[in-house]
């Protein structure tokens, strides 16, 4: 990273801290100099890219300043308010219907759960293939039988480690994408009838497993910053028999929201008081803004009680559908249900994977990933803003690559849906996160695509919940 964008990032950093309020003044370029030690030509570099980004604006003889539309652009969505009451889960025809129809490649695809297929180091990771297919002919024969490629186990180990979360190579199950590993997971520690505790909003997919287990769920409300409501999931763990609680700690889907460490080691002792083990679904963890990672709930677990999942899918390679398990007391169960299921995760794939992490290739790519997500985010909301109804609210998340958009109550966001789809539209309506069907007046849009090319496709979805609304 050059000095100037070092020091964007610091100042970035600082916004997002709250150090530096909306509209407030930042340091002059001689004051910048001389706190950061580096040249005016860095900072007026640093400065001329934080302008680009919209992030501050120049005044004329006066300096920059934090752009207060970062504050008042659009308002932040009010705490959900799910039904407590546990149910059996019945979503599977619904997102179904959603998902096919995002599969038409001529449509704007703000309902895919994935980025383009463009801002992933394809190239690169085939020559890795390459070599891991060159590798693989050489090996024995029962080499696909186990807990995964040993390189690749050392590799994610190495990874955590390295941020503070203590991971042996030991601990990790390598599988077939995320959501094989949350499956195990719950076959692990469930029967059909148990009760999970689940967000709400939730992932679908989350909700489309509990109900394929014969399982029932919980909703517990979400804020769209912070996350899960760890008063009203106690309250919950006090009123019922909950056999787990599934949740993603970082940069929720749908609402991009983070736990702040401290909630989650209130989570993680919350749970263990009630003797319920923590499913953590942490796929966007490596898709954060700024400098500062965020650590897991994993990283505050003493008991084993944290099932923790990740997967390259989101930040690498979606096609190649490789994910991991830190099993914690339930390792061994897991182990056994991945042999008794799938028998293994392909190895060439787990080779090459190995082969790209180990050169240093991944941090490079996920440096410059970042960055655009973060850059996208920003267009996509200035784009809301501009072409979505009066009342509309819209979350800021500190990474991944969805928005949670609130529309006004009158909007029904199925009826929003049928009619984008008609002009080629996508996007995912708020009733596939809920259980019960809640959230019909929001959607979940994808900004990893890219938003230049597909800002007509936003106004024209602006314009249309705009027709709706006033009818």
């Amino acid at each position: 990273m050059k000095r100037f964008e070092a020091l964007a990032a610091t100042i970035d950093q600082m916004i997002i801290d709250g150090i530096l309020s909306a509209g407030e003044q930042i340091p002059s370029v001689r004051q910048a100099s001389r706190q950061f030690g580096v040249s005016p030509s860095t900072v007026f570099k640093a400065y001329y890219l934080l302008e680009s980004r919209g992030l501050i604006s120049a005044r004329e003889r006066s300096g920059y300043y934090v752009n207060d539309n970062l504050a008042k652009l659009l308002p932040e969505p009010t705490l959900s308010k799910p039904s407590n009451a546990s149910a059996k889960v019945s979503v599977n025809e619904l997102v179904f219907s959603v998902l096919d129809a995002m599969r038409e490649p001529e449509y704007a695809p703000f309902g895919l759960a994935f980025p383009a297929m463009e801002f992933f180091p394809y190239r690169q990771l085939s020559q890795s293939l390459n070599r891991a297919n060159r590798q693989h002919a050489e090996m024995p024969k029962d080499s696909h039988i186990g807990p995964g490629d040993e390189g690749l186990r050392k590799a994610i180990a190495r990874r955590y480690r390295a941020a503070g979360v203590p991971v042996d190579t030991a601990d990790v199950q390598i599988t077939n994408g995320a959501m094989e590993g949350l499956s195990l997971a719950l076959q692990a520690i469930s029967q059909p009838g148990d009760v999970i505790a689940v967000e709400s909003p939730g992932f679908y997919a989350a909700l489309q497993v509990i109900e394929n287990l014969g399982l029932k769920a919980v909703e517990i409300p979400m804020d769209s910053m912070q996350g899960m409501d760890l008063t009203a999931l106690e309250a919950t763990l006090k009123r019922k028999k909950v056999r787990a609680c599934w949740c993603m700690t970082n940069f929720q889907n749908p609402l991009g929201a983070t736990m702040p460490d401290a909630k989650k080691q209130q989570l993680v002792a919350l749970l263990l008081k009630h003797r319920v083990p923590l499913i953590e679904d942490d796929v966007y963890g490596e898709l954060y803004f700024g400098k500062q990672y965020q650590r897991p709930a994993k990283a505050f677990d003493e008991h084993g009680m944290v099932i923790h999942c990740g997967s390259f899918s989101k930040s690498l390679a979606p096609s190649y559908r490789l994910g991991w398990v830190l099993g914690g007391k339930y390792y061994e169960q897991i182990r056994r249900l991945k042999l008794m299921t799938t028998l293994s995760t392909s190895i060439p794939t787990q080779l090459a994977v190995a082969d790209y992490l180990n050169r240093g290739s991944y941090d490079r790519h996920l440096r410059k990933f970042r960055q655009l997500l973060e850059d996208q985010q920003l267009q996509m909301v200035k784009a809301i803003a501009e072409y979505f109804p009066e009342g509309t609210k819209v979350s800021r998340p500190r990474g991944g690559f969805f928005l949670w958009v609130e529309l006004p109550a009158t909007i029904d966001s199925l009826v929003l849906y049928r009619a984008a789809i008609e002009d080629g539209i996508s996007f995912a309506p708020g009733p596939i996160f809920s259980c019960r069907g809640e959230y019909q007046h929001c959607i979940r849009l994808n900004y990893g695509q890219p938003v230049d090319k597909f800002e007509p496709a936003i106004q024209k979805l602006g314009e249309l919940a705009k027709e709706l609304g006033a009818l």
